[in-house]
């Protein structure tokens, strides 16, 4: 299993990102989180279908914070049912690699 992951989450567009992002890397829980333009989400929420303006965060982490960071992040997420998407990263500049895993430890 690789070492480094990348995180998604989405957020209402209204919603802090920079705060919640702020946190994560206080935390050392995430190295890195990229906080996306407004974008328009189109999605099945309790069986209908719905139109939401959100944000989407890219988060640089460890493989062994993700439960960590899970913790963390429901804690500051608005959704009852938040986004958290784990994407592993197979392979990298090592030595931004070797920075994703000193910042979060």
């Amino acid at each position: 299993m690789p070492d480094f992951v990348i995180v998604l989450t989405t957020l209402p567009a209204d919603a802090d990102a920079a705060a919640i992002a702020d946190a994560l890397v206080e935390a050392r829980v995430a190295a890195c989180v990229n906080v996306l333009p407004e974008m328009q989400s189109t999605y099945r929420w309790q069986g209908t279908v719905e139109h939401d303006s959100e944000r989407q965060l890219v988060i640089k982490t460890s493989r062994q914070r993700v439960d960590v960071l899970w913790e963390r992040l429901r804690d500051l997420h608005p959704y009852d049912v938040p986004e958290f998407v784990v994407i592993p990263i197979v392979d990298g500049n090592q030595a931004y690699l070797n920075w994703i895993g000193e910042s979060t430890t």
